[in-house]
C-alpha cells in the first residue's frame, strides 16, 4: 500500500469542465502502467474524474493513485492549498536539507523547531512532541545502537 497522502483544500469553486484536479478512480490498486493517452488526459476520458468542489471542500487522495491537473478553463482563478503527508520514514522530495535556513528558527520554541524537522526515521534520535506537547527524543535502544556500532561502525543504520 502507499502511505503517502494528499489533501487539497479548495479555495475556489471547481465546476464541471473547469479542469484542475483529475484522478483515475481505483488506480491506487492497479498493477500496470497507465497508457500514455491516459497519463496526459487526452484519451480514456471515461476513466478520468474531475471532482466538482466548492470553496471550502477538501479532497483527500492517496498519492498512489494516478492523478494530475488539466488546464484550467474556469472563468475565475483556480486556488487551492495542497498539503502532503508521509510517515517519518518516507519523504516526498528527492532529498531534504539537513536543516532549514537559520532565519526560520529565529524566535522559535523548541517545540516549533521539532515540528520543522525534515522527514527521517525516528530511529535517528529524532526530537518529537509527546502527547502533552513537550519535546522528547525518540531513540533506538542502547542495545540496538551497540549492535549497529559493532556491525556497521556507526550508532545508527
Amino acid at each position: 500500500t502507499n502511505s503517502l497522502l494528499g489533501v487539497s483544500l479548495q479555495l475556489s469553486d471547481h465546476n464541471e469542465g473547469d479542469g484542475g484536479f483529475m484522478i483515475v478512480r481505483g488506480s491506487h490498486k492497479s498493477n500496470f502502467r497507465m497508457p500514455q493517452g491516459m497519463i496526459d488526459g487526452e484519451l480514456y476520458g471515461e476513466h478520468i474524474h474531475q471532482p466538482v468542489t466548492k470553496k471550502g471542500d477538501v479532497v483527500i487522495f492517496s498519492e498512489g493513485t494516478v492523478h494530475g491537473a488539466k488546464a484550467w478553463q474556469g472563468d475565475h482563478q483556480r486556488r487551492i492549498a495542497l498539503f502532503r503527508f508521509a510517515p517519518p520514514t518516507m519523504a516526498y522530495g528527492r532529498s531534504y536539507y539537513t536543516k532549514w535556513p537559520e532565519t526560520y528558527y529565529e524566535g522559535a520554541t523548541s517545540e516549533q523547531v521539532a515540528v520543522l524537522e525534515p522527514p527521517y526515521s525516528t530511529r535517528l534520535d529524532r526530537p518529537v512532541l509527546n502527547e502533552q506537547g513537550a519535546v522528547e527524543v525518540s531513540s533506538r535502544s542502547a542495545k540496538k545502537k551497540g549492535h549497529d556500532e559493532k556491525v556497521f561502525g556507526t550508532d545508527y543504520f
